[in-house]
C-alpha cells in the first residue's frame, strides 16, 4: 500500500512548519517589517518567499539529495558570505530608507493584491536559501521527523512538505492579518524606529554570518 501516505503525517508537519516559521531570526524580521508597513499582502508576500525556499529545502532534504547537503558543507563559506552580504544590504536600506505606511482604505482594499507586492518574493526566497543554518537545521528536521512518524515513500515525503508549507503559511497568514488589524495604530515616527531597528538586526544577522566564517577561517 504505497501509495497510501500515513494521515499521521500531516498535523506532525503542520506543527514542524509553524516551528520553522515562528523563531524570530533575519527573515523574520524582514517578514514582520513587511506587514507593518505594507499589511497584510505585503506580509504574505514576504513570508511566501520564505515559505518557498524551506519547500525547496525540504523537498530536497525528503528526497535525500545529498549533492545538496554536500554542495552546502563545501561552499557553506561562500554561502554564508552571500547571505551575510545582502542581509547587511537589507538591513542599511530598511535603516535608512524613509518610513511609508501604505494605508488601504475600504473602498482600495478589494483592489489590493499579492501582485503589489510581488517583488518582495524572491528577496525573501533568496536570503532564506543563503541562510546555511536553515539549510541544514531543515535537513536535521527531517531526521528527527521519523521519530514521531514514519516516512518511508515518495507520497509520504511530498505530503510531508506540503503539510510542512501549510503549517508555515498558516502562521505568516495568521501574523499578517493581527499586524494588519493594528498597524493603523502607528505613525511615521513609530514606524521609522521600528524600521531602524529592523534595519541593525538584519546587518548584525549578516555581520554575524560573515564573522563566524572569518572566525572559523572558512576557505573559499
Amino acid at each position: 500500500m504505497e501509495f497510501i501516505p500515513n494521515p499521521l503525517i500531516i498535523p506532525v508537519g503542520i506543527i514542524v512548519g509553524i516551528l520553522i516559521a515562528a523563531p524570530v531570526g533575519p527573515v523574520n524580521v524582514l517578514c514582520i517589517q513587511r506587514a507593518i508597513e505594507r499589511g497584510f499582502w505585503g506580509g504574505i508576500a514576504a513570508g511566501m518567499g520564505s515559505v518557498m525556499g524551506d519547500a525547496l529545502i525540504a523537498l530536497c532534504a525528503g528526497f535525500g539529495v545529498g549533492t545538496v547537503l554536500g554542495a552546502v558543507h563545501t561552499h557553506r563559506a561562500v554561502i554564508q558570505v552571500c547571505g551575510g552580504l545582502a542581509l547587511m544590504a537589507f538591513g542599511a536600506r530598511l535603516y535608512l530608507a524613509a518610513p511609508r505606511l501604505r494605508m488601504v482604505s475600504e473602498t482600495d482594499a478589494s483592489t489590493t493584491s499579492l501582485k503589489d507586492f510581488a517583488w518582495d518574493i524572491p528577496q525573501t526566497f533568496f536570503l532564506t536559501i543563503t541562510n546555511p543554518g536553515a539549510v541544514l537545521g531543515l535537513f536535521a528536521v527531517f531526521g528527527g521527523v521519523s521519530t514521531f512518524v514514519e516516512v518511508h515513500s515518495s507520497i509520504d515525503v511530498l505530503l510531508l512538505v506540503a503539510a510542512i508549507v501549510s503549517g508555515s503559511m498558516l502562521w505568516w497568514i495568521t501574523l499578517s492579518n493581527l499586524i494588519g488589524r493594528y498597524r493603523h495604530q502607528i505613525d511615521l515616527r513609530t514606524l521609522n524606529f521600528i524600521n531602524r531597528i529592523a534595519g541593525v538586526l538584519l546587518a548584525v544577522f549578516g555581520a554575524v554570518l560573515i564573522a563566524e566564517v572569518i572566525w572559523k577561517g572558512g576557505s573559499f
